[in-house]
């Protein structure tokens, strides 16, 4: 069992939210979605203030060491929702360690508190670690993504 404390951040804590982005622009060597044009405080305050946002943060030994970011997404089908696990990571120094699956325990705790009836993440082929943690844990299924810009943009080019 890792020594992380897991919790969920709050529309007030901007400097943990900024944070936990440049962990991500870090672990996903992608400092152009995550570093490079930064939202202002009133569009994070109001991001994080989302009910269906959800936002757990991982520190050990009082350093932000992972963070994981997931919507929780209402159903038309049946009166139920989905948890979608959007981004999940952990900085190199604290990997293997447990803090990415006490992060999905945790989203885990408030899918079963929001009465969710699945939690589910991509993962990329290439990322063995990642597609182990998951398939440890949950049923995996093929899936293809398709990327669909906004009017006919190339993707890539929304604002």
């Amino acid at each position: 069992m890792t020594q992380a404390k897991i919790r969920q951040l709050t529309a007030e804590e901007l400097p943990e939210m900024r944070a936990l982005n440049a962990l991500f622009a870090r672990c996903f060597d992608d400092p152009a979605s995550y570093a490079e044009k930064k939202p202002d405080d009133a569009y994070l305050r109001a991001l994080l203030a989302k009910p269906h946002v959800l936002v757990m943060t991982a520190h050990m030994n009082g350093v932000l060491c992972g963070g994981l970011v997931a919507y929780e997404l209402e159903k038309f089908e049946q009166s139920r929702s989905e948890i979608y696990i959007y981004d999940l990571a952990v900085d190199a120094g604290f990997r293997r360690q447990g803090v990415a699956s006490a992060l999905i325990a945790k989203i885990s705790d408030v899918a079963v508190a929001r009465g969710a009836w699945v939690s589910f993440v991509q993962a990329d082929y290439e990322d063995a670690p990642a597609l182990a943690l998951y398939e440890k844990l949950g049923i995996r299924e093929e899936v293809l993504h398709f990327d669909i810009p906004p009017m006919g943009k190339p993707a890539g080019q929304g604002s």
